[in-house]
């Protein structure tokens, strides 16, 4: 059963935000609030926790999961990002926005597009998960919380511990967030390319 905590989505308790960053260290999935909807996330670097992953959100390894990251400098340790890229991911960050970069090295082969070695990246506008970031240390593997088979982003935490609870180790209660995903941008093809529009208004990045 998963561990249920209700954090102050202005002011989250460090002590809660402790208990579930041992959790994700330890192998565990989580859901977690970010500045467009719930997420499930889990720890980089462990393999189990990123095949769990995949199999809770019924996706396979040709899709993109999203490296969740503190700031511009963190993401670049991930992504090989140009003057050009940069300038874009300036202007939308930290916001809800998803960007599909080319990999770097210290991105695990097995989470990275099997094919295109890339890899989704995003800096998130919320308190409760950049605060969890900041005690973890580093990035944290994600994936819009949307159930298999489903269209649309769980945003209510008693939903989301009905469907998950047997299925993910903690979920951080912050309230309801934006019922909308990201907007997804790629990055690594050229030219920026809107893959998905969301909740980031794309003309922010002069995209229509």
């Amino acid at each position: 059963m998963a561990q249920y905590f209700e954090v102050h989505p202005i002011n989250p308790q460090p002590r809660l935000l402790k208990h579930a960053a041992a959790i994700i260290d330890s192998g565990g999935i989580a859901a977690i609030p970010t500045d467009s909807s719930y997420a499930l996330v889990c720890h980089l670097d462990d393999k189990s926790a990123v095949d769990q992953l995949r199999r809770i959100r019924g996706v396979d390894e040709k899709h993109h999961l999203t490296l969740l990251c503190r700031d511009l400098s963190e993401l670049s340790s991930y992504a090989r990002v140009d003057n050009r890229q940069y300038r874009l991911l300036k202007s939308a960050t930290p916001g809800p926005y998803t960007f599909i970069l080319e990999a770097t090295k210290e991105v695990p082969r097995r989470v990275s597009h099997p094919s295109r070695r890339t890899i989704g990246l995003r800096v998130p506008d919320n308190r409760v998960t950049q605060e969890l970031l900041e005690m973890l240390g580093q990035p944290l593997l994600g994936t819009t919380l949307i159930p298999p088979g489903a269209s649309e982003p769980l945003n209510d935490p008693n939903d989301i511990l009905e469907h998950f609870d047997r299925h993910v180790q903690a979920i951080l209660d912050a309230g309801p967030c934006p019922a909308e995903p990201t907007t997804v941008v790629d990055l690594s093809r050229g030219e920026p390319e809107l893959v998905r529009r969301g909740r980031g208004d794309p003309a922010l990045l002069g995209l229509e």
